[in-house]
């Protein structure tokens, strides 16, 4: 689990909620929620000590972790609070729909980040090499090959952008973000990652600013 803005539990307004914590469940990858559940104290204690998000169940009385029949577990990456300290947002990586329908958001068509789903499609297929896959050629041919890739689509996209037509230069920018995710992947690095040194350059160039 993420240890960005942890928390003491004990300071958690529990009393203010009747001793349930609404907790909205959100995808660390694609930033969709996912769905809304409640914790107790020893859900809460549960989720952080075992990694896997578990709630109080309302209707059964009981504590239950997310997936335990079904299999489709959610992740822990972090657990935040609101300003009042009587909500919890939680990141997870989901294992599997979240919804009993078999969707993947209780939300339905619930907003998400596109490019962080592909990322995490390209991890899983960095993982599991299915065949057939373009991905898994990639893969297979290695760092130095995906490299000339993302070499080759970063002149395609240049050119594009200087005399062909828009439509041409979205594909070709399409194509390049896909072959950086997997040049990222092959050497064991995110999107986020990527997305990081581009905050921290923001902040101190915030910084700078104000300063």
């Amino acid at each position: 689990m993420s240890t960005e803005n942890a928390f003491d539990p004990a300071a958690l307004d529990w009393d203010k909620v009747g001793g349930l914590m609404p907790a909205v469940v959100q995808d660390a990858a694609t930033l969709r929620v996912l769905m809304l559940g409640y914790m107790d104290r020893a859900a809460l204690e549960r989720t952080l000590q075992g990694g896997k998000v578990t709630f109080f169940s309302r209707s059964r009385q009981r504590l239950w972790t997310k997936g335990e029949t079904s299999g489709n577990h959610l992740e822990l990456v972090a657990v935040r609070t609101d300003c009042d300290a009587d909500t919890l947002l939680v990141s997870v990586r989901p294992h599997g729909p979240t919804c009993h329908t078999g969707s993947t958001s209780c939300f339905g068509h619930a907003p998400g980040h596109f490019l962080g789903a592909l990322d995490a499609l390209v991890r899983q297929r960095e993982h599991d090499r299915p065949l057939n896959s373009y991905t898994t050629k990639l893969f297979e041919k290695g760092t130095r090959h995906i490299a000339q890739k993302v070499g080759e689509e970063g002149v395609e996209t240049a050119l594009a952008g200087v005399v062909q037509r828009d439509d041409e230069l979205l594909g070709e920018s399409a194509d390049l973000l896909f072959h950086l995710i997997v040049l990222l992947r092959a050497r064991g690095l995110s999107l986020d990652d990527a997305v990081a040194v581009l905050e921290q350059r923001h902040a101190r160039a915030a910084e700078k600013a104000a300063g």
